[in-house]
């Protein structure tokens, strides 16, 4: 039960300081409400919209975190006349197009600012910023896990065809190639690995080929879902940024409201419906510390290494990354093969270790394997993760690697130069899967409380997400608006 807010307040402030007085100005009566909630206990928490200059004090729908599922669910719903409100525990990015800038985004560790890893070791990127991971992705817009959700009574043809209209979603550029890839399609095709085009959310016209997708597009090419977040903010949406949600408010079985904890200290905002898109690490969390027990579990992180070559002279750094795919091994062995290199040193030293440090990004190809991943991990409720890579996963690995360096080989480059990343996962999801923690309309065992984003997912993608969370948000935007 909520504490009457002016008992309490009165209660907490000494009896010097009078609670209304003629002098008193709106301001500094303002002043005295952050005073009190920086200083009240968890159990204390009080509504207070006015700190978090809150337009209203009961919301149509609470949203928990502004990435591809959150900012999407918002706009829909804004579009619809719905008052929302979106916590989210990154900031605005103030910077796009810079490593230096697109590391402040991540999960990072206080001292070293080293990525989040599992128990077990594998290195785990993920992002607090407006935007989510769109703003870090490399725009590419495949659909994934379609049948698998149709089993669960979950089908999203209308959804698809409508986020690949909107987002302009089509094979990338032939144009726009860069020589590295061109040389890796041909050298593919050699030894009979088909690379197709992949399926991209970037204007061509726009693009200028800089190849920095993943620190934030400067040039307004690729799509990321700060575009629907502003459009929502601009039919009403309000956004908390830099505030960490933590428990949902249950009353009677049925969701309430939010806490959380933000500059402003610790504010519970009331909602009618409250939806956890927080992502498959935060989400489950989330929702453990609300009662709900049984998420957390069946992680997965769509894992992944990069095979990496020294050339003499050609590179992947001169065009978008990921522009072309083989998705033949998909269905049958569990993973795809794509180009890709982390341009950054810093970023290299961290996957590869000193090894991968040396390299310029000028004279450097390399391709990315990503697997369908055992779904064993779980989130603990302290936000710990336990992930380690199976037998099976080490397998699909092991495929694809020695497939990347017969490419690699075939394009002319020596054994010597030649170097395996350490094992990482950028897609964490499988937390809250529908079946187990929520329904096929993603809601959970509490009324009005739902999840919507990679931790409803069955299984393991294999595949980037992005394009069916975006859907998924849009069919949740239309059973919240009936």
């Amino acid at each position: 039960m909520r504490r009457p807010f002016f008992r309490t307040f009165y209660r907490r402030l000494s009896d010097s300081q009078p609670f209304f007085d003629t002098q008193t100005s709106r301001e500094s009566l303002k002043q005295c409400k952050l005073k009190f909630l920086r200083n009240c206990s968890e159990a204390d928490v009080c509504t207070i919209s006015e700190v978090a200059n809150l337009k209203r004090d009961i919301y149509d729908v609470a949203i928990i975190g502004a990435g591809a599922s959150g900012a999407t669910l918002a706009r829909e719903l804004t579009r619809r006349g719905t008052s929302v409100v979106l916590i989210e525990a990154g900031g605005k990015p103030e910077t796009l197009g810079r490593f230096n800038a697109a590391m402040k985004w991540y999960d990072r560790s206080p001292v070293l600012s080293l990525p989040l890893r599992s128990k077990e070791g594998v290195i785990i990127w993920r992002v607090f910023v407006d935007g989510g991971g769109t703003l870090v992705s490399c725009a590419n817009g495949v659909r994934s896990l379609e049948k698998e959700l149709s089993e669960y009574g979950v089908s999203l043809d209308a959804e698809f065809l409508e986020v690949e209209q909107e987002l302009g979603i089509s094979p990338f550029d032939e144009d726009f190639l860069s020589e590295g890839s061109k040389r890796i399609r041909a050298a593919a095709e050699k030894i009979g690995i088909r690379m197709e085009r992949m399926p991209k959310f970037i204007h061509a016209r726009k693009c200028v080929r800089c190849g920095l997708c993943t620190y934030g597009c400067t040039y307004g090419a690729k799509w990321s879902s700060l575009e629907y977040l502003k459009e929502a903010v601009g039919n009403g949406a309000e956004i908390i940024n830099k505030s960490r949600a933590g428990r949902i408010v249950i009353e009677n079985g049925t969701a309430r409201g939010v806490t959380c904890t933000g500059p402003d200290g610790i504010l519970e905002i009331r909602a009618d419906r409250v939806v956890v898109a927080a992502g498959g690490i935060g989400t489950p969390v989330i929702l453990q510390q609300s009662g709900i027990q049984s998420a957390g579990k069946r992680l997965f992180l769509d894992l992944f290494v990069t095979t990496y070559g020294v050339t003499d002279g050609y590179t992947l750094a001169d065009g978008p990354p990921m522009t072309l795919v083989n998705r033949d091994y998909h269905a049958d062995r569990g993973f795809i093969l794509s180009p890709y290199i982390n341009r950054a040193r810093l970023a290299r030293l961290v996957e590869c270790g000193f090894r991968g440090f040396p390299p310029d990004e000028r004279s450097l190809v390399g391709i990315m394997t990503k697997i369908r991943d055992d779904e064993i991990g779980e989130v603990h409720p302290d936000g710990s993760v336990s992930k380690a890579v199976t037998d099976s996963d080490r397998e699909k690995l092991s495929e694809g690697i020695a497939l990347s360096k017969q490419i690699v080989r075939t394009m002319g480059v020596k054994e010597k130069d030649i170097f395996i990343s350490r094992v990482q996962g950028a897609h964490p999801g499988g937390t809250a899967a529908i079946g187990e923690v929520v329904d096929n309309n993603l809601e959970t065992e509490a009324k009005n409380l739902y999840v919507c984003d990679a931790s409803v997912l069955p299984r393991a993608p294999g595949l980037p997400p992005i394009l069916t969370l975006v859907a998924l948000a849009k069919r949740l935007g239309k059973h919240l608006s009936r």
